[in-house]
């Protein structure tokens, strides 16, 4: 699988992910928008979101966008590695919000009492605008 990387300095980089679930980056201005698809579940998808964001904090970007819109479903290891990044940002200084996360996902998302926790839009340009 193959997942856009957008780094300082090297903005063009491409990153090998090998993982069910996919993931690309890109950027608009200064946040950060990664647009996953497949599953979020442990030991799958939830190692692709760890080593993306941990990827992208430790690069600096502060403003990071979870696109849902093509994640099918979460499970218990995937809500538990969104907090983990939501955290691991936050001591970072940084932000995650979520973009258009499907019925199933926002179901899980509520079930876990998650959604107080991140900001979630259904806009991508309001999502953006709000950081």
């Amino acid at each position: 699988m193959s997942a856009r990387c957008v780094r300082h300095g090297e903005r063009d980089a491409e990153r090998d992910y090998n993982h069910a679930m996919k993931a690309d980056v890109r950027h608009v201005g200064d946040v950060i928008i990664v647009d996953l698809r497949g599953n979020l579940v442990a030991e799958d998808g939830d190692e692709v979101l760890r080593e993306v964001v941990s990827e992208l904090i430790a690069e600096g970007w502060r403003k990071v966008l979870l696109n849902l819109a093509r994640v099918k479903r979460m499970d218990s290891g995937g809500v538990g590695e969104l907090v983990a990044s939501w955290k691991l940002a936050h001591e970072f200084g940084a932000t995650v919000k979520l973009l258009r996360p499907g019925d199933r996902v926002k179901y899980t998302l509520h079930l876990s009492q998650i959604l107080p926790l991140v900001e979630v839009f259904e806009d991508e340009q309001a999502a953006v605008q709000s950081f």
